[in-house]
């Protein structure tokens, strides 16, 4: 017969897997996570929601790319997931990790959903940024692992960020560093000479006007997914200049 584990083992081993299930009753929803890039996090900066140096704006390594079926689009982009590992006594540290949702996770159709496709539709998965992952497993050779993961509020220093691009016939926002609910689902511009204009969402959380507002200083509002609306008056002045970064209110 083989010997028993240590008490104190089999109890720190109980209560962890006992933690494990009550998650997993309590709103949360099962996934598989991977990671990309290294513990610099140099391979997950810039990506499908446009942001760019995820350390100048805030989010670090604290980030995911996620499935098609999680991105939605770019609908996604800024969501917080607290995300933890789950059911694999092998791999899994206890603990959780909450990141922000940064890039996309593309389908391979070269490969099958389970083995090697694992952002493929129908697939909830989470491409962690390497540091992430270590964090919620004993060891990054696990490649995979089964998680648990759920919505949660983002917390950021700081309003809103406006970053402004495009050129004098068409403007293009950057939306970010966005608290509360995370992602953004509308957001209006308007002039010191004009109305609001409806932007339209082109990538990611960078949206789009091609109104002429050069020479007006500016206001944006922004409209979460939770449905609350923040407005942020006369935020860039009239003598903005494209390129330049504009903090407003925040949720």
């Amino acid at each position: 017969m083989a010997p028993m584990a240590p008490l104190h083992i089999l109890f720190l081993s109980f209560t962890f897997l006992a933690a494990l299930s009550s998650a997993a009753g309590d709103g949360w929803l099962e996934a598989h996570a991977t990671f990309y890039g290294d513990m610099s996090g140099g391979e997950t900066m810039q990506g499908a929601c446009g942001y760019g140096n995820l350390f100048d704006q805030g989010y670090g390594l604290a980030t995911t790319a996620l499935s098609s079926v999680l991105f939605n689009g770019g609908k996604t982009c800024g969501a917080c997931f607290e995300i933890q590992c789950f059911n694999d006594t092998r791999w899994c540290a206890p603990g959780s990790v909450t990141v922000t949702a940064t890039n996309l996770c593309p389908a391979n159709w070269s490969k099958p959903s389970d083995n090697g496709g694992w952002c493929n539709p129908p697939r909830n998965h989470f491409d962690l940024s390497m540091p992430m992952f270590v964090k919620i497993t004993k060891d990054y050779h696990a490649g995979i692992v089964p998680i648990l993961f759920r919505r949660v509020t983002c917390w950021k220093k700081g309003g809103i960020k406006f970053e402004i691009k495009g050129n004098p016939f068409w403007m293009l926002v950057l939306v970010y560093n966005v608290a509360g609910a995370g992602d953004v689902t509308a957001v209006s511009v308007k002039g010191s000479a004009t109305g609001w204009i409806t932007m339209s969402r082109n990538w990611g959380q960078n949206w789009q006007t091609s109104e002429k507002l050069q020479g007006q200083s500016l206001s944006f509002s922004v409209t979460a997914s939770d449905g609350r609306t923040v407005w942020s008056m006369d935020v860039a002045p009239a003598n903005w200049q494209l390129g330049q970064t504009f903090e407003g209110k925040q949720f």
